[in-house]
């Protein structure tokens, strides 16, 4: 799994219009935490399983991560079924 930074996940967000407080609690992350992350540049800095909970719990409400390629790290959602 490669690292997400936090435009990402502020990104992400706004894609399927979640507040942080929604990410905090589809995560159990603490909403602290959620705003704090979301302060840094680049990847996040936060225990493993921590960013683990955040990139799932994004990726179930249909958020797609786009690695770096060579035109920066993205996000996309996820085609309807």
């Amino acid at each position: 799994m490669s690292a997400i930074t936090s435009e990402q996940v502020r990104a992400a967000r706004a894609l399927i219009r979640w507040e942080q407080r929604d990410l905090a609690a589809a995560s159990l992350v603490s909403l602290p935490s959620i705003k704090r992350l979301e302060t840094q540049i680049g990847p996040l800095a936060a225990q493993e399983r921590t960013i683990a909970a955040i990139r799932s719990a994004l990726e179930a409400a249909g958020v797609i991560f786009v690695d770096e390629n060579g035109e920066g790290p993205g996000v996309r959602l996820r085609k309807a079924r």
